[in-house]
């Protein structure tokens, strides 16, 4: 749920000039062949936006399908979810105008706006609501975020046409901040009922715009929903906003820039660090800086296996590895150094820097302490005859051009110390594959959730096991009794005092334990034509919103 590898492996630097000058043209004439505008160029009353994603393409655009974060920028402009987010974070109406919970915290009423119409012209009433959280629920439609948002539902009344009941089956104090995100969003169960194959080419929903049109490994046509009437609260629908969106793929990073200087793409995301600094000294070009919730950017020390079942290797490794200058180098300024599991948009995050001190020297005593005292010719470091080897299996679908060279930066710094770290760039099939088959062991996998619970998602014992998905969040393999007790504390405990005390706790816990090495929050960068209004991050998950937009 990252952005997308744009270039070869561990390369910072662009692409030879020609050459993206070259790939940039081939680009941008058929950008403006579907353009009635398109930046500097444009008519004055431009209807057309184009939008030029790095991310991967999904191969599903139903959020429930799965859970990915190119999923979730695409469904933020059709499908919408019952709460929403204000700039404080706090939870506001949106599909839902209130909603109660009883005293046991065992129910939830939530009350749906009678003027809320699919743009099927169907209802958006309380049956919709209950098709669509039986629709996360089946194991046949094989998802995960979704999946585990809604997974305390144990039943759905309908008490009438615009009230909705959930009873659960232990209280969820993580609900609204759940139900708040994309991959929970209410689609018409008309358009579930067609079947995923046609439901994933073109989901309905009640948002401002409807997908008209897609056209594999190029473009997402989507078009104005001309009866929108249900922004998010703190947000405005306009009748003179674009009309239509092209949505590109774009994977090359410095040919997306490219597009966007010219003026045949009005919005990027995923920008290279260098571009975003560019953009900043330009009065044509605006950046917004969105970071995302849930968990930051880290690596993930696999502890059910060697060598990482040992503690001390564990610490090793984190004290054996540099960060901060790479950091600072390969991103020019925009990202700043994490030391804690959960992003700084997480009002509860708790910064630990003690606990990833670097220290070489400390890092050869304690792989000489758990045994790994021998060295091959080539200076990796054995033990009765095994090299002391750690596979880095990375996708190219979650990882920047900088990450990647910071990655490398890794593997020098541990291979100093005897580490013998394997980088092996794979796309993002084979990735879910080395990972469910713990063919890792180590691995970067951000995940994007609302509120603390993403601890829970992450190291709970409970997920190391999959979901009907096949996927598993839980990559250190963490089975520790006493943080599970903090977890479950965090997820059901409504007192916010005690959540915030079990919260902290929990993040010394996981630090304390070695098993992951935070980087920074997750990227989440987007550069834009300066003469667009309206453009805003729905403060969410931070995803673009594009329904009041109008481009001058």
């Amino acid at each position: 749920m990252s952005p997308i590898l744009n270039g070869r492996p561990g390369r910072h630097a662009s692409l030879p000039r020609p050459l993206v000058l070259a790939l940039a043209a081939a680009l941008v004439v058929p950008l403006a062949a579907c353009s009635t505008g398109g930046g500097s160029g444009a008519d004055e009353s431009r209807s057309t936006l184009v939008y030029a994603t790095g991310d991967a393409e999904p191969t599903c655009l139903d959020p429930h399908v799965g859970g990915n974060f190119p999923q979730a920028l695409l469904a933020t402009q059709v499908i919408e979810s019952l709460v929403s987010l204000d700039d404080d974070g706090g939870i506001v109406p949106w599909l839902a105008t209130d909603w109660e919970q009883s005293e046991d915290g065992l129910s939830w009423d939530f009350t749906l706006d009678p003027d809320a119409l699919f743009t099927d012209g169907t209802p958006v009433d309380s049956a919709a609501v209950k098709t669509n959280i039986e629709h996360l629920q089946d194991p046949e439609t094989a998802s995960s975020t979704g999946y585990l948002a809604v997974q305390q539902i144990a039943d759905i009344e309908l008490v009438s046409d615009s009230v909705v009941r959930f009873h659960l089956s232990r209280p969820d104090a993580a609900l609204l901040e759940s139900l708040a995100q994309p991959w929970t969003a209410i689609q018409s169960p008309a358009g579930i009922a067609r079947g995923m194959e046609e439901n994933c080419l073109a989901p309905i929903g009640s948002g401002p715009f409807i997908v008209a049109d897609w056209v594999k490994q190029d473009r997402i046509t989507l078009e104005r929903n001309a009866d929108y009437r249900t922004p998010p609260t703190g947000f405005e629908a306009i009748d003179d906003g674009v009309q239509q969106v092209t949505w590109r793929f774009i994977p090359d990073a410095t040919a997306r820039f490219a597009a966007l200087e010219s003026g045949q793409v009005d919005i990027i995301d995923n920008p290279l660090p260098e571009n975003i600094v560019t953009a900043q000294a330009s009065d044509a070009l605006a950046h917004l800086d969105a970071p995302r919730p849930g968990a930051s950017n880290r690596l993930e020390l696999n502890t059910g296996q060697a060598p990482f079942d040992d503690r001390l290797v564990r610490e090793a490794f984190i004290a054996s590895t540099d960060l901060n200058a790479g950091i600072q180098a390969l991103f020019e300024g925009t990202a700043e150094r994490s030391y804690s599991a959960l992003s700084s948009a997480e009002p509860l995050a708790v910064q630990s820097p003690e606990a990833y001190e670097v220290d070489p020297e400390r890092a050869n005593e304690l792989l000489d302490q758990a045994g790994w005292t021998e060295r091959g010719a080539d200076g990796i470091r054995t033990k009765n005859g095994q090299a002391l080897t750690v596979r880095f299996p990375v996708t190219g679908a979650q990882s920047t051009q900088a990450e990647q060279a910071l990655f490398e930066q890794i593997q020098a710094q541990a291979r100093e110390a005897g580490f013998d770290v394997q980088i092996s760039l794979l796309d993002l099939g084979s990735w879910y594959g080395a990972l469910g088959a713990h063919e890792y062991e180590l691995v970067s996998a951000p995940y994007t959730k609302i509120g603390p619970d993403v601890l829970r998602f992450l190291y709970h014992s409970d997920a190391t096991v999959p979901a009907p998905s096949g996927y598993f969040a839980n990559h250190a393999m963490l089975r520790d009794p006493e943080l599970d007790a903090l977890l479950e504390t965090i997820g059901t405990e409504s007192d916010p005092a005690l959540r915030a005390a079990a919260a902290e706790a929990a993040q010394l816990r996981i630090a304390e334990s070695q098993a992951i090495l935070p980087i920074y929050d997750q990227q989440n960068h987007f550069l834009y034509r300066a003469d667009l209004d309206g453009f805003r991050a729905l403060p969410t998950v931070n995803t673009p919103w594009l329904g009041g937009v109008t481009a001058g």
